[in-house]
């Protein structure tokens, strides 16, 4: 089969298109022809070896893919790694059936970015009917879903951030109240500007250093700060925990690879709720581009240079 495989650790020139030996069957898994798989944010990290799971090499990345099993089975799958080739081999307890009528790119679009956006809203920031919420790279994956999840689930007002006119049009477009740029120079002013001139409830937070020092200055007491990524790669300051008490503040982190830790299949309730969202028309994935094998290198250029919005996904056809 053709893959991606990454012998050394690195920036985008690592990734390399080679000929590999198919995966070998083993009880507990699933063989998928993969028709699609996910590219994240996450994967640039894993190709220079700075995520929260250590890699090891050589490796083929990829933690995401859509395709058929065997017998037909057209599933959603958590792959770890091995993602970026044409078939890769999933564990069956994170393998998921993919409802008629949802394409790849919106299931894809789920697994993740989707499911992140659901636990940070339900479980982490425990968002209320009525409260505001801050969403950080409101064109990214997250994002996009993150804005449209509040706004169904009754957020007062929606305050998204990016970093181009065109990513706040879309922002706007997928129902947050207001738009501001991600550069501005102070967000804790800015956001509280955006919220009519009080502090916010609950703030999204991927992207570090100021922007995440800022936003907990920005929340009102008893606001909620979630913190699921470092996308700038710049540690935010350290926080005292009696500053915390000060100001009545929370701030929690997310990994998504816990939520398997939770106790009944919480992804499994995640999924079916987007699913039904998107089968209704009040959620949807913003398609942020398809790249080839030959392309993968761009496509994580372009992750890093934040030049994309919504959902990539790569085809192992090409």
């Amino acid at each position: 089969m053709r893959a991606i495989q990454i012998t050394e650790f690195g920036g985008p020139e690592v990734l390399t298109v080679t000929e590999l030996p198919d995966p070998e069957p083993r009880p507990g898994h699933l063989l998928v022809d993969v028709s699609r798989a996910g590219i994240n944010y996450a994967d640039t990290h894993q190709a220079e070896n700075s995520y929260l799971a250590e890699s090891t090499l050589p490796m083929v990345p990829g933690g995401e893919v859509v395709g058929t099993t065997a017998d037909g089975r057209r599933v959603l799958a958590l792959v770890g790694t091995g993602g970026y080739a044409e078939k890769a081999l999933a564990p069956e307890a994170l393998a998921w059936d993919v409802p008629d009528g949802i394409d790849d790119v919106t299931a894809l679009g789920m697994i993740v970015q989707g499911a992140s956006a659901w636990v940070l809203l339900r479980r982490n920031v425990h968002l209320a009917p009525g409260e505001s919420v801050v969403v950080h790279a409101a064109a990214g994956g997250v994002g996009t879903l993150a804005v449209q999840l509040a706004k169904a689930w009754g957020a007062g007002r929606v305050i998204a951030t990016a970093s181009s006119k065109e990513k706040r049009d879309l922002a706007l477009e997928l129902g947050a109240d207001v738009a501001i740029d991600a550069n501005e120079p102070n967000m804790k002013d800015a956001l509280i500007e955006a919220n009519g001139g009080k502090r916010v409830d609950t703030v999204l937070e991927m992207t570090g250093g100021t922007v995440t020092d800022e936003s907990l200055r920005a929340l009102a007491p008893f606001g909620r700060l979630a913190f699921y990524g470092m996308a700038s790669r710049r540690e935010p300051s350290p926080v005292r925990p009696a500053t915390l008490m000060s100001h009545s503040t929370t701030i929690s982190g997310m990994w998504l690879a816990h939520i398997f830790r939770l106790p009944g299949d919480v992804m499994r309730t995640a999924l079916d709720e987007l699913f039904a969202l998107a089968a209704d028309g009040r959620l949807r994935v913003v398609a942020g581009g398809e790249y080839g094998l030959t392309e993968v290198r761009r496509a994580h250029e372009d992750l890093r240079a934040r030049r994309t919005t919504g959902k990539l996904v790569l085809d192992p056809s090409r």
